[in-house]
């Protein structure tokens, strides 16, 4: 879609292949216990099943005024299902609210999905400040 993107991952080797012209493939490590080194002033920040709580404030600091963050990964329950099982490595209920509550939350979910394997997840999306006026969707019956 346009989009300039850094993809990262401590093993980037599933990432390469993905990448296209606008994408920068970038092998760090983000849990080594150093100093946060991506930098601030992201448009947007995407964060798919992974959890290293400690970089919470990081990624909301990371977001420039108006950019989204959207996050989803395993919550407790998700056990029942296999991997991850460790409760240290699945979110409790609504956690994710409350790590990002200096953001503008504009979409929140948690509970068991199936698709495309049945786990249990917490999903939320959010600005960083005010959430404004919402672009229209065609064919939006809100809308008219």
């Amino acid at each position: 879609m346009g989009f300039t993107v850094t993809a990262v991952d401590v093993d980037v080797s599933r990432l390469t292949s993905l990448a296209g012209p606008h994408c920068q493939v970038s092998p760090i490590d983000l849990e080594d216990g150093g100093p946060w080194r991506l930098g601030g002033g992201w448009s947007g920040i995407v964060v798919t099943n992974y959890l290293y709580r400690a970089l919470f404030a990081d990624l909301a600091q990371g977001l420039a005024p108006g950019g989204v963050l959207i996050y989803e990964t395993f919550m407790l329950g998700n056990e029942r299902f296999g991997r991850p099982s460790n409760p240290e490595f699945l979110l409790k209920p609504g956690e994710l609210v409350t790590a990002f509550a200096a953001l503008s939350v504009v979409a929140f979910e948690q509970g068991e999905v199936t698709d495309p394997r049945a786990a249990v997840v917490q999903r939320i999306a959010a600005i960083n400040g005010p959430v404004g006026r919402l672009p229209a969707l065609d064919n939006d019956p809100l809308s008219s």
